[in-house]
């Protein structure tokens, strides 16, 4: 299938969940980095969801990160060039909710896209090979590309994988790993 048709196809599954069921799904796939031998790393980058969309609640993924006591580094948009600037999440990090309903930084130490050494990917859905489908605006693929190459890639799922996405290109990334509620997908 090609990406505009899963697109709808799977924001259309991920509206139809109650909040109860997010908060409950967005549980276990925190649970689920604990079994992913990410831990010898320290820098995570992770996004805030927006949560009128029905995103995972990545809150709980940064609860874990910190319990780990890891670095916490959270993405500013800049929507005029589709990049991010990446901050470190500290107590004093003011964070505040964009145009798009993303709670992000409003400044604090800023931090190089060399120094990332996980990142946890949105995304609709994925293949079974480590495509992605995310909302097209292609602001992870630019992001993961200024990544040191051996960066590991997160994406985070409530549905498991479809057998393959026919409009992949040269510009997307691939994951190394995806995670659903129930289970841990490695490519």
């Amino acid at each position: 299938m090609k990406k505009q048709t899963l697109r709808l196809s799977f924001k259309r599954k991920r509206n139809a969940f109650s909040s109860e069921e997010i908060q409950n799904l967005s549980l276990d796939l925190a649970n689920q980095i604990l079994n992913l031998n990410i831990w010898g790393y320290t820098n995570f980058h992770v996004f805030f969801p927006i949560e009128k969309n029905n995103e995972i609640d990545t809150k709980l993924i940064i609860q874990v990160i910190q319990g780990k006591d890891k670095n916490v580094i959270l993405p500013k948009l800049n929507i005029e060039n589709k990049s991010f600037l990446n901050f470190l999440l500290t107590d004093s990090t003011l964070l505040k909710e964009n145009e798009l309903g993303i709670a992000e930084p409003q400044s604090g130490i800023q931090i190089n896209e060399n120094q990332i050494e996980v990142v946890f990917v949105p995304l609709l859905c994925f293949d079974k090979s480590g495509h992605r489908v995310g909302y097209g605006g292609g602001y992870y693929d630019r992001f993961l590309k200024k990544c040191p190459k051996n960066t590991v890639k997160i994406g985070l799922s409530f549905f498991d994988p479809i057998q393959k996405i026919s409009d992949i290109n040269i510009t997307d990334v691939r994951m190394n790993f995806c995670l659903t509620p129930k289970k841990i997908y490695e490519f």
